[in-house]
């Protein structure tokens, strides 16, 4: 790593979304090219950039004062635009709007989180790009801006120098991959674990995880099996373990179970696992063996087979193939 460190500008203004400015703001502080904590050498400078030098109150009440205005002129490597209802606001959203369509041509790359996309779209930098948001107000941004092409699902898509990432904490899950994309898995690696980020997901994967759509539909103590079996899926998952864990008799569970969420409990744990297998597959580092110890099958013979048998693929075969449209995805267009 060069001595010189990049620079990231996070943009603030009123009505801004916290959490769109604080998880890139910590992730990108935290990245370090040294695991010598007395000595750190971080990668990034991290600044916020207000419209004007005024502190100003995000969506929830907090405060901030930037360090500087989008007036200065500072050089910027990254710039990151948070989401808010602020940003919907039509004069913030013009002025935001004009400012990065002036500043466009001198910075490497852009992006935005969440809602943040509403500064963007103005300037006609997406126009005939795959562009993604929260999923809440997908439908609204592609109405207010048919020229997008936005898709709810991924987590994050790419265009050249311009990103746009979904729901609030996708932006963490953003700014994994322009760390990872700037020193490397290892640097991006240490930031997921310095955050205690649960893992650190691709852009592919999809917002709304099946294991929340799961919880959406449950009331009570099946809710909280659900969150309970997706951290456990190592273990024995059977009628009898699951129905002592809510406190019911194993004919009872699973009647209840299967009126609940339309499939038995052996479909399901079934389902939970092949899923949580997929989005594993998608990291090289991580084994087909290893994961298919992990999530409780007997082998990985068995675990081929299932897989397979669920999808059609097999899972070596499903690792290349997503590899490969990953990276048709994120080639600069040209």
């Amino acid at each position: 790593m060069s001595g010189k460190r990049k620079r990231v500008a996070i943009l603030g203004f009123e009505g801004a979304m916290a959490l769109d400015i604080v998880g890139p703001f910590d992730a990108f502080s935290v990245a370090a090219a040294s695991s010598d904590v007395s000595q750190p050498q971080t990668c990034y400078e991290v600044v916020m950039l207000g419209l004007t030098a005024s502190t100003f109150a995000t969506e929830s009440g907090l405060i901030f004062k930037p360090h500087s205005t989008v007036e200065k002129a500072l050089p910027i490597d990254t710039l990151i635009v948070p989401g808010g209802v602020g940003l919907r606001v039509p004069k913030t959203q013009a002025a935001v709007a004009a400012w990065i369509k002036s500043v466009t041509p001198r910075i490497r790359r852009i992006a935005t989180v969440c809602t943040g996309v509403y500064g963007v779209a103005p300037t006609g930098l997406l126009d005939g790009h795959k562009v993604t948001t929260h999923w809440k107000h997908a439908s609204d941004l592609a109405q207010k801006f048919p020229r997008l092409n936005v898709d709810a699902k991924p987590l994050f898509c790419k265009t050249g120098k311009m990103y746009t990432c979904g729901g609030i904490t996708a932006g963490i899950d953003l700014s994994l991959a322009l760390i990872e994309e700037d020193y490397g898995p290892s640097v991006a690696l240490a930031v997921a674990r310095e955050l205690v980020v649960y893992l650190k997901r691709p852009g592919g994967q999809e917002q709304y995880s099946e294991p929340l759509q799961y919880q959406t539909q449950a009331k009570d103590q099946f809710a909280d099996l659900v969150a309970w079996m997706q951290g456990h899926l190592r273990r024995d998952l059977g009628v009898e373990q699951l129905a002592s864990r809510v406190h019911l008799s194993p004919r009872h569970f699973s009647r209840e179970f299967s009126s609940r969420f339309g499939m038995a409990p052996a479909s399901f744990v079934s389902e939970m696992r092949l899923n949580e297998a997929k989005a594993r597959l998608v990291s090289p580092r991580e084994s087909v063996e290893s994961i298919a110890d992990s999530l409780g099958f007997q082998s990985p013979d068995g675990f081929r087979r299932a897989f397979e048998k669920r999808f059609g693929i097999a899972p070596s075969h499903y690792r290349r193939q997503f590899s490969l449209s990953q990276s048709a995805r994120t080639m600069p267009d040209a």
